[in-house]
């Protein structure tokens, strides 16, 4: 018989991680994001919702001087101009993005449940739809130009809140979202880690130098140029890198269980503002 039980019993059961991990996670999404909000303002009594739409900076003051003083001179700014023309560029049909998308600052609407195909929408997924629509090819996942687009869409998006909902008439959506957080709560790879091991479990505490960021706004600030990569990159990308490191088998970007993951992580953050593109270490 399958056991059912609320993120908040998730949320005592954290340091016993044997039982942790064996336990099915299923329950409302409304209550799981009320639970984790109230984990989180336990944990960060200093931080309002909005505060997390600047990951792990809101919590470490050291590393936010830093990150501050890079934003000054943002490297990803090239990204929003190439973006721009982009989306003003005409297809060979004469149509453009605008077509599909009338006011760019959308990113905050997404990922979204798309109720016809039965299936979580994120951006990227979109920009592609819009293309194939208007007869041309899509873009890889990655493309630099589909990074640009989004840097440009969630450059005009800042400041919206984070909308993403789980629609509670279509069984379809709630199945999506349970798979998504039950993928962030499975542990994986050599390392036996789960996403919840650092960013729920021990979220403000260091990795080697590195302090671990609360799940909260995880989706807010995509696009992201990272140090580290010397370039701009996508969320599934830095999905795909954690996979890595934690030695388990990384999944393509755009699959349906980083989609899925996507929205679980959306959803969570849902009225934390857009802040993307950003820059991360």
């Amino acid at each position: 018989m399958p056991l059912t039980m609320s993120l908040n019993n998730i949320l005592r059961l954290v340091l016993l991680p044997a039982l942790l991990w064996a336990l099915p996670l299923h329950a409302d999404p409304h209550q799981d994001q009320t639970e984790l909000r109230q984990y989180y303002r336990h944990l960060f009594p200093q931080l309002t919702l909005a505060d997390y739409r600047n990951g792990v900076y809101a919590i470490d003051a050291v590393a936010r001087e830093s990150w501050q003083a890079i934003e000054e001179f943002p490297p990803y700014e090239p990204a929003i101009d190439q973006g721009e023309v982009l989306f003003n560029s005409p297809f060979a049909n004469g149509k453009h993005y605008a077509d599909c998308f009338p006011d760019p600052g959308i990113a905050h609407h997404y990922p979204q449940w798309n109720t016809a195909q039965g299936e979580v929408l994120t951006l990227p997924v979109a920009i592609n739809a819009c293309r194939i629509a208007n007869w041309e090819l899509p873009l890889a996942y990655p493309h630099n130009d589909l990074l640009n687009l989004q840097a440009f869409i969630a450059y005009r998006s800042r400041g919206k809140p984070i909308d993403t909902t789980v629609p509670e008439n279509d069984p379809r959506a709630l199945a999506a979202y349970q798979q998504g957080k039950a993928f962030y709560y499975q542990r994986r790879g050599q390392l036996n880690f789960a996403c919840a091991t650092c960013h729920i479990q021990n979220a403000g505490k260091k990795i080697r130098s590195e302090t671990l960021s609360a799940l909260l706004g995880h989706t807010a600030n995509w696009p992201v140029y990272r140090l580290k990569w010397g370039e701009l990159g996508s969320l599934h990308r830095r999905f795909a890198e954690c996979l890595e490191q934690i030695r388990a088998q990384p999944l393509p970007e755009q699959s349906v269980e980083l989609r899925n993951l996507e929205y679980f992580l959306s959803f969570m953050g849902q009225g934390i503002p857009v802040t993307g593109p950003s820059v991360r270490k």
